[in-house]
């Protein structure tokens, strides 16, 4: 006696237990747009963040004896030129590191597609924190300029005054694009070596490569033959 088992029977099963991905709920365009309009977006809290820790340079504003104004920068004051510069470096280096760990995780779009919007939008937060940021410390401490500022009168003409942290070095073209693009490079290395140490080669992305990309096959719903009686 044999027993029939039909397409409804333990045979059967569904798709999604044979290994069938289900497509990411966010198609990749619209998930590189978010990255980069975020990444943008956190330029202005880098930038403000910036300007309320990046420290001034104090300087001292007097006449000689000549009769000719001169200023002096307080101590290792004019060191700052430098400090603030690289602290702006140090916070976009951080957002760096951190953006490209998180953008990882957003297993579904990995891939070279997504370093490209996450190096245009570490860019864009480069961009966004410097010119918020030297809003920021000129709204704060005023534009300087030596030769009109208002001397303290008496005998020594001796005036104090402290002038805005700059974003950049200098103002070269070279060093400002370095700049700008020092946190898409961090991003990139960090990105390439967790990428690295990934053991799949699609990353884990979809759709995935391999033999499981495709559909699953369909299972075999024909009912199994009786075996022939055996003659005696």
């Amino acid at each position: 006696m044999t027993e029939n088992v039909g397409a409804t029977g333990p045979v059967a099963e569904p798709d999604r237990q044979l290994g069938q991905v289900d497509a990411p709920a966010t198609s990749r365009s619209r998930a590189i747009t978010t990255v980069v309009l975020g990444l943008a977006g956190s330029g202005a809290f880098v930038g403000a963040l910036w300007a309320w820790i990046a420290p001034p340079a104090h300087a001292v504003v007097a006449v000689a004896r000549s009769g000719e104004r001169v200023h002096e920068y307080l101590g290792a004051e004019s060191q700052n030129f430098f400090v603030a510069p690289v602290l702006l470096l140090g916070l976009l280096g951080v957002v760096a590191v951190v953006s490209s760990v998180l953008v990882w995780q957003w297993r579904e779009h990995r891939g070279p597609e997504m370093v490209v919007g996450l190096c245009v939008g570490l860019i864009a937060t480069a961009a966004v924190a410097a010119g918020v940021g030297a809003l920021l410390v000129r709204m704060r401490y005023g534009a300087l300029d030596f030769d009109t500022v208002t001397l303290a009168d008496g005998d020594h003409s001796v005036t104090y005054v402290r002038q805005a942290p700059p974003v950049f070095f200098a103002r070269d073209e070279l060093l400002v694009a370095a700049t700008l693009l020092s946190p898409a490079a961090i991003a990139s290395l960090v990105y390439a070596l967790i990428a690295a140490g990934c053991a799949r080669d699609d990353l884990g992305a979809h759709p995935p490569a391999g033999p499981s990309a495709g559909p699953p096959p369909k299972p075999s719903t024909q009912t199994p033959s009786a075996p022939e009686p055996s003659v005696s």
